[in-house]
């Protein structure tokens, strides 16, 4: 998740606003992106190839390149975007490759790309009517170019493969051959998207754009990154949320190779400098150094809990949903309650946080990989002091996101404080992982207490939700609250979102914050709000004597699309006939981030009390699919992520800092505990959902109400490593 979350409403381009921007963008030519160990004689020569607009440049050869203004993190985003303006660009799919457009000249141009920031599923969801656009004006551009060349009207000429046609002469061009002309000609106004009949590859399974380079090495991430004359740089920040550093004594390591520079990086880090980044880290191990703690060093996951509870019962109350009377209902049945609750957890991407710096007198670069290029732009201007013209950022591709690399660009903040004291110097700043694990912005630790209500005929009548715990608007991002309420608190529990019909209804927020940094964890706050509304449903469903399907259907009969995807699910899990002996299943219906989606997990657990995850079948209605096999992975890789979330994830707290601190401490999911999945996709069309993150919170709900299948067993907390699954 993500930063997009905090955005109200998707990013509105308007039709003069694009033409501007498209305007000023063919007049130009390709930007000719700068990567360090790029021969600038190459770089020069891609530079001289004129765009035809925004989103496309086209090569003598045929190639296209695409520009991508949305972050590349493994979730294929990248390709695609590029098969949303390749579509409409009518072009040859074998010859299209992409960049990304900088920050700064997004800047510079008006903001042409859009919104630059990638997170809450939104990379495609949010771009697909301008990049599409983007696409269609460009094929016009280059039609109009080969009409003028032969001197016919453009509406005689044909574009496909990258070829215009004009069928009663029997002529025709390249995009290479044009492209030059197309890029002089006037932008066109009301240039109309392809109907989705039309469409030859969007909607298709198409293979990766960016595959091969990650298999064959080419593929530069942060990490890998070496310029001339660089240095590498290793850093420690006060273990404890809110602490400052004290003092350090340089002396002691300034003499171990490699060593050029101990550095104060704000008024919480100390960084080393050296040669390499591994003598940067040896000897930052070695660096004597002093903390002010401060008043945060007492508080500990036990404070913590302590906190949440006494939320559950409070007076102070934020009201999210309030539908005729829960407490009547109450009176009038058979009622149940229950208590859950979710920890804090850390993102864990594979490729720690970092970023390489170069600040002169008159000049900020960074090189980043970052989910936010925009973000990491207005970071680096304040913490340069530069003008945003005398600034620019490179993005990178991403060793793993899951919404730690958007909003909060601390990592480049630090960068670039470091290459300031260094003027001319690059700065490679890598995070150890303990590092990494110390200084997250973590998924918000909360608490629900439940309350539900059976009326006679065991319908469901009643039901209130008291959530206690940590709000990250309320921590970071006050101005997007509304009314003092953070409505991204409640995903998942209002609305569309919910789905279910439920005659009384109270949801209500007991607001406990922490000195713990909160932030997007992919999913958001839908990962927690799933398990405590699925799990609780199903306890209600028992007591009802009813099966947990047809319990959710009668739930569901006025939201059809919650409803598609649950049957779909069903049926694809042959919900009802018979497992394997020990095997048993359990259900979640979800919607969030633009999509409806359902799953059912098949579990067993031993006598032992050992789970297995045997399969999961997810279904999901995104609306319009752009490539199916992108998203049966990103479907394999939610269920991977919140499996893991599940079954391990859990961050601790302890004298004020978190205790895990890398992975004999954090523990992770082994590849034989993967599940078979099966994706189901019903796309119902008309709209178009995100994939990444609502997939996530379908796991944990399935999962436990499984185990209560098999075991009889309740578990209200989680990860499961702390519970006992034997058998009630």
């Amino acid at each position: 998740m993500t930063d997009s979350m905090i955005s109200a409403n998707p990013l509105a381009i308007d039709r003069r606003r694009f033409l501007a921007g498209s305007a000023a963008a063919g007049a130009g030519f390709a930007l000719g992106f700068h990567l360090p160990g790029i021969d600038p004689a190459e770089a020069q020569k891609a530079g001289s190839v004129p765009e035809v607009n925004a989103w496309v440049v086209i090569h003598p050869d045929d190639t296209v390149v695409v520009r991508i203004a949305r972050s590349e993190m493994g979730q294929g985003t990248l390709t695609g975007l590029a098969q949303l303006v390749a579509d409409e660009l009518d072009c040859d799919w074998s010859k299209v490759t992409t960049e990304y457009p900088t920050p700064g000249e997004n800047h510079r141009r008006k903001r042409v790309w859009g919104d630059m920031s990638t997170g809450g599923s939104r990379g495609l969801r949010q771009s697909v009517t301008y990049v599409r656009q983007g696409g269609a004006t460009a094929r016009a551009m280059l039609i109009a170019a080969a009409a003028k060349r032969w001197g016919v009207p453009a509406g005689e000429c044909t574009a496909a493969d990258s070829v215009v046609a004009h069928k009663a002469s029997g002529k025709t061009l390249r995009y290479g051959e044009l492209a030059a002309e197309a890029a002089k000609m006037p932008v066109p106004t009301g240039v109309k998207v392809k109907p989705q009949s039309a469409w030859k590859i969007i909607g298709k399974p198409v293979k990766r754009l960016d595959t091969a380079e990650k298999l064959n090495g080419k593929q530069i991430y942060g990490t890998d990154l070496a310029m001339p004359g660089m240095l590498s740089a290793a850093i420690k920040a006060c273990p404890v949320f809110g602490g400052k550093l004290k003092s350090f004594d340089a002396d002691k390591i300034k003499a171990m190779p490699g060593v050029r520079h101990v550095l104060k990086v704000g008024d919480n880090a100390v960084a080393v400098v050296a040669t390499g980044w591994w003598q940067a880290k040896t000897a930052l191990d070695k660096l004597p150094i002093t903390w002010d703690e401060g008043p945060n060093a007492k508080v500990s996951s036990a404070s913590i809990a302590d906190f949440l509870k006494e939320g559950l019962t409070a007076k102070d109350v934020i009201v999210a949903a309030k539908k005729g009377d829960v407490a009547a209902a109450a009176k009038a049945g058979k009622t149940i309650e229950a208590t859950y609750d979710t920890p804090f957890l850390h993102h864990v991407t594979m490729e720690p946080m970092n970023c390489t710096a170069k600040v002169t007198a008159d000049r900020c670069e960074v090189w980043v990989p970052t989910q936010n290029g925009e973000a990491a732009l207005a970071a680096a201007v304040k913490a340069s002091g530069l003008p945003i013209d005398k600034c620019e950022v490179y993005k990178l591709h991403l060793g793993g996101g899951f919404g730690r690399r958007g909003a909060f660009q601390d990592y480049v903040t630090q960068a670039v404080l470091l290459a300031k004291q260094l003027p001319g110097t690059p700065v490679k700043l890598v995070w150890s992982r303990e590092e990494d694990m110390a200084h997250g912005f973590y998924r918000p630790i909360t608490m629900c207490k439940l309350t539900g209500s059976l009326d006679k005929d065991g319908n469901l009548a009643g039901l209130h939700m008291r959530l206690s715990g940590m709000s990250i608007l309320h921590q970071h991002f006050s101005h997007r609250l509304s009314g003092g309420m953070d409505r991204l608190f409640f995903q998942g529990l209002l609305g569309d979102e919910l789905g279910y019909d439920i005659p009384n209804l109270l949801v209500d927020h007991a607001l406990r914050q922490t000195h713990v940094p909160v932030g997007f964890w992919r999913g958001v706050n839908h990962n927690q709000n799933a398990v405590y509304k699925e799990c609780f449903l199903d306890e209600l469903a028992h007591l009802a004597g009813k099966d947990p399907v047809d319990f959710r259907r009668k739930l569901l009969a006025k939201a059809p699309k919650h409803l598609a995807v649950l049957e779909a699910a069903v049926k694809k899990a042959e919900w009802g006939k018979p497992l394997p002996a020990g095997v048993h299943r359990g259900v979640c219906v979800q919607a969030g981030f633009g999509s409806y989606a359902a799953a059912i997990a098949e579990v067993s657990v031993s006598a032992r009390g050992r789970l297995k995850v045997h399969r999961v079948v997810c279904a999901i209605d995104c609306g319009t699919a752009c490539n199916p096999d992108q998203i049966a992975a990103q479907t394999e890789g939610a269920i991977a992520y919140g499996l893991h979330a599940t079954i391990y994830g859990e961050n601790t707290i302890k004298a004020g800092r978190v205790v895990e601190g890398n992975f004999d401490t954090y523990e992770m999911m082994r590849i034989d505990e993967m599940p078979h999945v099966d994706t189901v996709l019903v796309p119902s069309g008309g709209f178009w959902g995100g994939i990444g993150e609502p997939l996530t919170p379908l796991l944990a709900p399935a999962v436990l109400n499984g185990i209560f299948a098999a075991t009889g067993k309740r578990v209200r907390t989680l990860p499961l490593k702390n519970v006992d699954l034997k058998r009630a």
